[in-house]
């Protein structure tokens, strides 16, 4: 198994260098730039999007390498297929209870209660523009959108659905190629390794990505729709937390695996999605630590491309906590039915995601359009706050999916044990034991 030695474990960098610090003291600086200079806001956004441009630019390819090359590893069709099937599995399971834990909360809480909003008053042009696009999502255009249009148009659009189509196929076909395709793998998995060196030279850039779009948001957006909207800002990091505590602890529990330990490990990339609310920003760097923590390469080539199309934890917490909160809003009163309804159309809508240009907000939209019980209209009382609420649930969805790697590692016997002990810093026996299920 390949692992990349940038996350061995050996001696300590200095701290000037850990990249968590550097992140940390570049988000501080944008929050202390943003609240001085508000009117400096926009002249920052491109640091922030200018950085996730650079990551984006090679997420394609690092897709596509490690989902063929990791395939083509494990020789085997029915192993792919097993993977694949108990992955989207966990992957609905979570996200059920995710919709579920959300709608819960936010009818207890009922952040939108009382405002009384008029959905007509909103009809500027982001609105119109969010309607319109929503209009083009349905069951037609999903499926539509997981088959490129080209091979070559595929890497040009970088949407991860359509890549990890084109991956899975063509490794299929490298399979079938026997031997005679072993030179191609081992080009690939060249190719991989040079696609993971350029993202060490992008990441040293992370500090001041996350500088930028954090100045652009508190400048933007800041105190004021943070006052605003706060009862349901405030409810949606809570209910954030929760699901981290009472949904993914348990399973981590459950697998044998320290939740806290693993968002310290992956506490650069949940700091740096944070800043820039782009989960695609870490995708190459937790694709390597994965692969270093004991996570075979051929699941973490599968299962973590799936996640990001299809594993949306934080964003399906965002999907039934914003809507049901519009209703609120705008003084209609759910039923119980009407929300099962909701609960049922947002379990499709949600994995459809990846295939949107990566905006949940326009998801939200077609969303609220498939329900007709919700104006889409009245998302124009939350884009204020929409980059505060993508804060929370971007790293959700990250941390979902790193867990959820290990642990379909764990159910495939394919966990290497004492690179996780090593990675994570037991210092005394940790409770994941060698066990017959373990490798």
């Amino acid at each position: 198994m390949t692992t990349d030695a940038t996350f061995a474990p050996a001696r300590r960098k200095p701290l000037y260098r850990d990249l968590s610090l550097q992140v940390v003291v570049a988000m501080l600086l944008g929050v202390a730039v943003g609240y001085a200079w508000p009117e400096s806001a926009d002249a920052m956004k491109p640091l922030g999007d200018l950085f996730i441009k650079l990551v984006r630019m090679l997420v394609a390819p690092i897709v596509f390498c490690t989902v063929v090359h990791g395939i083509a590893s494990v020789g085997q069709a029915r192993q792919v297929g097993r993977v694949a099937v108990k992955s989207l599995i966990y992957f609905e399971l979570v996200t059920t209870a995710a919709l579920v834990l959300a709608l819960l909360f936010v009818n207890v809480w009922a952040p939108g209660a009382g405002m009384h909003v008029d959905p007509a008053t909103f009809t500027d042009k982001s609105v119109t523009s969010v309607e319109d696009t929503a209009k083009q999502v349905g069951f037609g255009q999903f499926l539509l959108d997981i088959v490129p249009s080209s091979a070559v148009g595929v890497f040009v659009a970088g949407d991860v659905l359509p890549v990890l189509f084109f991956s899975i196929l063509f490794a299929f076909a490298l399979l079938a190629l026997g031997p005679a395709g072993k030179p191609l793998v081992a080009g690939i998995q060249t190719v991989s390794q040079i696609l993971f060196k350029m993202i060490g030279f992008v990441m040293v850039a992370a500090p001041i990505g996350a500088f930028g779009a954090i100045a652009f948001t508190v400048g933007k957006y800041g105190p004021s729709s943070l006052i605003s909207l706060g009862k349901l800002v405030a409810e949606f990091y809570v209910v954030c937390a929760v699901f981290v505590a009472f949904v993914l602890w348990p399973i981590a529990k459950w697998n044998g695996v320290s939740l806290i330990r693993l968002i310290r490990y992956v506490g650069a990339e949940l700091l740096i999605v944070m800043g820039t609310s782009s989960g695609e920003s870490v995708f190459p760097r937790l694709n390597a630590k994965l692969r270093a923590l004991g996570c075979d390469e051929s699941v973490v080539a599968l299962v973590l491309p799936a996640g990001y199309a299809f594993n949306h934890d934080g964003t399906c917490l965002y999907f039934a906590t914003v809507s049901v909160f519009l209703a609120q809003a705008v003084g209609i009163d759910l039923t119980l039915f009407q929300q099962l309804g909701l609960l049922a159309i947002m379990l499709f809508t949600s994995k459809g995601g990846a295939g949107v240009a990566g905006s949940a907000i326009v998801v939200l939209a077609s969303t609220l359009s498939a329900t007709g019980s919700i104006p889409v209209a009245s998302i124009g009382l939350v884009l204020g706050v929409h980059r505060l609420l993508s804060s929370a649930f971007v790293p959700v969805n990250v941390l979902g999916n790193a867990l959820a790697t290990i642990v379909v590692s764990r159910w495939e016997r394919a966990l290497d044990v004492k690179a996780l002990h090593s990675q994570l810093h037991y210092t005394r026996p940790s409770p994941l034991k060698e066990d017959r299920n373990l490798r």
